[in-house]
């Protein structure tokens, strides 16, 4: 007998119908039914007609693209190519639907389903449908604009929402901190807009519940809008969007946040706050001010960063009343590189300085309405980069938000509206179903240890059997009942 390659053995095709490289889906199909994803699809998109596919059951593909390590549509045919884990989608996608509805289901395609995914071709006809046209024609050269979202994309919205709202009823937290950030994802689209970086970019704006590890809204925008353009509008909608239980609630912003209406919105609404501030010449002033008396060390090394109290009040028609209620907290860290002598205007550093008692040092600064120690609120402050960073780095690298199918605008808030509820959909499985160490685990684990598991699918006395090596059953067992207990939670 012949070899295929360098090692005795043969590559031959699997006959059997029921085998599955991502047995561990089943988890995550039964959690978007616990937590009733596909029944907030149905109520809330309003794409699909009587005939064809359904949106559960195109959202449901994109989703698990997501989860499944894909980057874009396409690679919905690998998902088609796995028996085992169509025969999952099709018992998930009949959830919650009435025994008349089940039969329409298949009644929908007028020349037979054949298919368990949609095509590509079927999904970028979809998608488009998120694209308003008329916005579009809003655009003009040079102005940064926000196409209003139509009602699929204000619907796709209402389903984050509802999701949020029931991982809250499952675990429920009293404080909500909202970290706010934007970032940049790079692409080559034709259409796409250049943002302030020197590349083609969109720049969405995502609103992050650290205690949840959920993202509570995620507005995507062109590249060229200024992160902190409409920011009360989307902090307000944030807030007013929390599903009850939440008792406080927390902001934390990066110096786009830095806006009198932001500040003096949270001070209305009683929002505790901490926001970088911008270093103007200004405040570098009342910085210099500060006696070396007032700088505590932020570390225990000497030569540490330190941190001192401000007495400033910001000046200007976006500061037009007094802020004296807020508090300014400066950083300041030492360079021990020193200045070569004639090099003084050559010297340009991609951060603020300031010069204290001859020494040169890096400076940040932030404003706070809280009572929290110097030490204390600057540590919380910078949990806001750990978090709001790291979601975002998992909703581009380890998720397809990094890969935008389309060169329309609504299609690639879609497809990223899209990926949110596959972020929260993991973020769920992570922190309230496996709990633990799991809360903290990127994709990258999940996939190796859970969504990767070979099995088999049988069916017998109209039953159907997920058949897994010993350990992982029982394993995948013990999950399944944390799950069921999920879709008990109390409405």
């Amino acid at each position: 007998m012949g070899i295929d390659g360098v090692l005795p053995f043969r590559t031959v095709a699997d006959t059997g119908s029921g085998s599955t490289s991502y047995a561990g889906l089943a988890l995550y199909l039964e959690l978007a039914c616990a937590l009733d994803l596909l029944g907030s699809l149905d109520r809330h998109l309003g794409l699909e007609g009587e005939q064809g596919w359904r949106d559960r059951q195109h959202a449901l593909a994109v989703v698990l693209i997501n989860l499944a390590g894909g980057e874009g549509v396409e690679d919905v045919e690998r998902l088609e190519a796995d028996a085992g884990l169509c025969a999952l989608v099709r018992q998930a996608e009949r959830h919650g639907l009435s025994p008349d509805q089940r039969k329409q289901l298949g009644k929908r395609f007028r020349k037979g389903r054949e298919r368990t995914f949609p095509a590509p071709v079927r999904m970028h006809e979809w998608l488009a449908r998120f694209h308003d046209a008329e916005q579009e024609a809003l655009r003009q050269p040079g102005r940064a604009l926000i196409p209003a979202p139509n009602a699929a994309l204000r619907g796709l919205g209402a389903v984050n929402q509802e999701l949020c709202a029931a991982v809250q009823r499952a675990a429920p937290q009293r404080t909500a901190t909202l970290d706010v950030d934007a970032t940049l994802a790079e692409t080559g689209k034709r259409e796409a807009l250049y943002c302030y970086k020197g590349f083609k970019a969109y720049q969405p704006l995502t609103v992050y519940w650290a205690e949840q590890g959920l993202v509570v809204s995620s507005e995507f925008r062109d590249g060229n809008v200024p992160a902190g353009h409409a920011l009360r509008r989307v902090l307000e909608a944030a807030v007013g969007s929390l599903p009850a239980g939440v008792e406080q609630v927390y902001l934390r912003s990066d110096s786009a946040g830095y806006q009198h209406e932001v500040m003096r919105y949270c001070r209305e609404a009683g929002l505790e706050f901490s926001i970088s501030a911008d270093v103007t010449p200004a405040f570098k002033g009342a910085v210099a001010e500060v006696p070396e008396s007032g700088w505590k060390l932020l570390e225990r090394s000497r030569s540490g960063p330190e941190y001192a109290e401000v007495e400033f009040v910001p000046e200007g028609a976006g500061f037009a009343l007094k802020e004296a209620t807020f508090r300014y907290v400066a950083v300041r860290e030492r360079l021990e590189q020193a200045v070569l002598p004639g090099t003084e205007e050559q010297l340009s550093l991609p951060f603020a300085t300031v010069e204290c008692g001859g020494r040169l040092y890096k400076l940040t600064g932030l404003v706070t309405n809280r009572d929290l120690p110097g030490k204390e609120l600057i540590a919380w402050h910078r949990e806001r980069c750990g978090k709001s960073e790291e979601a975002h780095a998992v909703m581009k690298e380890d998720l397809c938000g990094g890969r935008l199918p389309s060169g329309k605008f609504g299609a690639n808030a879609a497809w990223w509206g899209l990926m949110v509820l596959a972020y929260n959909l993991q973020a769920a499985m992570g922190r309230v179903v496996l709990g633990g160490p799991w809360a903290k685990r990127r994709m990258k684990a999940m996939r190796f240890h859970l969504i990767s598991l070979p099995g088999r699918l049988v069916e017998r006395g109209r039953q159907l059997y997920v058949k897994l090596e010993g350990v992982a059953a029982e394993w995948l067992t013990r999950i399944r009942q944390v799950v069921r207990g999920l879709a008990r939670a109390p409405a």
